[in-house]
């Protein structure tokens, strides 16, 4: 199971630093666990989370296989793009691909980067951008709704359900909205539907500020007005220094928290963002532990038991039973399998269970 966040942003913003970062932060992860670059401009990494270590003590498991999410660097956008502009319809291609936008704002000044339009406005540099996407998928949906709504006309089942949806988008782009906006409590069918359309600006985004070294830690007045445009929209920001991150990359394990510390940084940015763009997607991580591993395992929120089982191996949820569950907290607290299932802690499930993120999960099924 895939999951793809799309890098984007003008020319000069950083977006290739961010990845070029990303990339090699996995390849020096490598060693310890699966990581691939299936293209040039694509490469997985793996998603920071404290409690496999955690789980792995207890388990006394001989390896930790995280979780892992992939990050596309796509070609940088300019005005005009929807037309064709520059590198348009890669640019546009590419993003019909992925899964979440993480959209790239320049805010730092430095007069030896030149900016595409001449200034340091990230909020405008975000409206530059959404501005092409709304227009292609304007100009997308106003050829494809014809043909629908003749069909819609002529009793076509399958056109009479899409229909209303494709015209609800079309209205919200001609008001100048994102298709996004739609997302809040749709139904499961109706976003079914929605993503069928595989519509730009349906995808979620994920704002990232970066920022000059000296504002790594607080940010500055450019993230703040990005902050600001990003609570307006129900939508998520990360700030980072790119700058940072690059050097970080290169640093073994010692040196790259000697470094962090003095910055004043906690952790990698680069840990945040790859955790942003987990979120984004509304994913959850489920374990599976043992003596040979303790491994994370993706699904989205809301899926079911079964469904959980089937992301390990498809003869998993065709021939699921039932699975023993037990909480993450639990878990720890109680010592294990063992201490969880003392305590009563350690519960059956069956195909309706709904996975929660921490879940620590055996499945018992029929091949």
């Amino acid at each position: 199971m895939g999951f793809k966040c799309g890098i984007v942003g003008l020319p000069n913003v950083g977006k290739s630093t961010l990845f070029n970062a990303l990339t090699r932060t996995a390849a020096a992860q490598a060693a310890n666990y699966p990581f691939c670059t299936i293209e040039p401009n694509t490469g997985e990494v793996a998603v920071p989370d404290s409690r496999m270590k955690a789980i792995a003590s207890i388990a006394g498991s001989k390896e930790v296989i995280p979780t892992r999410i992939s990050f596309v660097d796509i070609a940088g956008l300019v005005r005009g793009a929807s037309k064709g502009e520059g590198l348009g319809n890669q640019f546009l291609a590419n993003i019909r691909e992925v899964d979440a936008i993480v959209h790239v704002l320049r805010c730092f000044e430095d007069g030896d980067i030149t900016h595409v339009e001449g200034r340091i406005d990230p909020v405008a540099d975000a409206n530059t951008v959404e501005t092409e996407l709304m227009l292609a998928d304007l100009d997308s949906l106003e050829k494809r709704i014809v043909g629908t709504r003749k069909k819609a006309t002529g009793k076509d089942k399958e056109s009479i359900t899409i229909l209303p949806m494709m015209e609800r988008a079309l209205s919200l782009l001609q008001e100048g909205k994102p298709v996004r906006l739609m997302l809040d409590g749709i139904a499961a069918e109706d976003l079914k539907i929605l993503r069928g359309l595989n519509l730009l600006t349906s995808k979620p985004v994920l704002y990232v500020c970066n920022v000059a070294e000296e504002d790594a830690t607080k940010g500055n007045d450019h993230s703040a007005a990005v902050q600001a445009m990003a609570d307006e929209q129900g939508a998520s920001t990360v700030v980072i220094s790119a700058a940072i991150e690059a050097e970080i990359a290169q640093l073994d394990d010692a040196e790259a928290a000697e470094y962090m510390e003095t910055m004043g940084l906690e952790e990698p940015g680069l840990d945040r963002l790859i955790r942003a763009g987990y979120e984004l997607l509304d994913l959850i991580t489920y374990f599976t532990a043992g003596p040979k591993e303790t491994r994370a395992w993706t699904v989205t929120r809301g899926t079911k038991a079964p469904g959980a089982a089937g992301v390990i191996h498809t003869d998993f949820e065709r021939g699921f039973i039932r699975a023993q569950t037990i909480a993450y907290p639990d878990y720890v607290a109680l010592k294990g399998e063992q201490g969880a299932k003392e305590a009563g802690k350690a519960r059956d499930e069956g195909k309706e269970y709904v996975v929660q993120d921490g879940d620590v999960l055996l499945f018992r099924f029929n091949t």
